[in-house]
């Protein structure tokens, strides 16, 4: 089995939680992920802790860097100046996202008055200020909670794509047959780029499904049943945690994947732990 990875991780609130983070970031560095990611803060907020915790990424890894950027609460100009910060600190791959509203998932979606009204308007605006700037949006197996239709769904993705977006990376599912059903309806769509599966370790079964309910993304019963009664039991939480996905990934390469991207919520531990069962770790 051939397939990379890269990681998500989060920009932290404290100065302990922006070492703790260069600390994941140098473990997660032994498998030698295809580019680290890192989110943005709601609506634009804290927009400087985005930029220290990709400074503190360069730092502590080797590899690329993707800095997240959203519409939600910020202007043209505002997110032309993120663009060329990112620019100054070496990031060459933008994951550009509507966000969501200051309201939360189930909110409508209100643009900024000088701002964008779509996520395509948003990557036509980063290609324009840089045309060799990779750029990945986002994608929905289960589709999107505000999307009426499945078509409506492949119609904002096919809408990204036309603006310039490289690739789309998946919200966290957990059937793959979701991901693989949705990648035959994304290409009988004639959007070809690629659709990388998005990964989530379940660090706690409870937690991970009622966020998962909010993101109308569904868990079989056959999974949720191998973390029933260990609530309380954190090592055999981890375990099946790393198993589930690995088991999933190997699944996907299976099918042609040939590129995942782990969800990490800034924990090496639980991410190594899924790439050592598939053999990534090199160090």
């Amino acid at each position: 089995m051939t397939v990379s990875v890269s990681f998500e991780v989060f920009p932290p609130k404290t100065a302990a939680g922006l070492q703790t983070l260069g600390s994941t970031v140098s473990q997660l560095d032994t498998v030698g992920p295809a580019y680290v990611s890192v989110t943005y803060g709601a609506g634009g907020s804290d927009r400087d802790r985005s930029f220290e915790a990709i400074e503190q990424v360069r730092r502590a890894g080797t590899a690329p860097i993707a800095g997240h950027l959203t519409c939600v609460g910020q202007s043209r100009t505002e997110i032309d100046e993120v663009i060329d910060r990112y620019l100054a600190l070496g990031v060459e791959h933008v994951v550009a996202l509507r966000g969501d509203p200051p309201g939360g998932v189930d909110a409508a979606y209100e643009p900024h008055p000088d701002g964008f009204d779509s996520t395509a308007e948003l990557v036509a605006a980063i290609k324009e200020r840089d045309a060799d700037i990779a750029v990945s949006v986002s994608a929905y197996p289960e589709r999107h909670p505000q999307s009426p239709t499945d078509d409506h769904d492949l119609d904002v993705l096919a809408a990204k794509v036309d603006a310039g977006a490289d690739r789309a990376m998946t919200q966290m599912f957990f059937d793959n047959d979701h991901y693989l059903t949705y990648v035959d309806r994304v290409r009988a769509r004639g959007i070809d780029v690629p659709i990388v599966p998005g990964i989530f370790p379940i660090h706690s079964f409870p937690a991970v499904a009622r966020f998962a309910a909010r993101c109308g993304a569904t868990i079989p019963s056959s999974i949720a049943d191998r973390f029933d009664g260990l609530d309380d039991d954190r090592d055999a939480t981890l375990d099946i945690a790393a198993q589930v996905a690995a088991d999933q990934v190997r699944h996907l390469a299976e099918h042609g994947v040939e590129h995942v991207h782990l969800y990490t919520l800034n924990r090496a531990e639980l991410a190594l732990a899924v790439c050592d069962r598939l053999s990534l770790v090199t160090a």
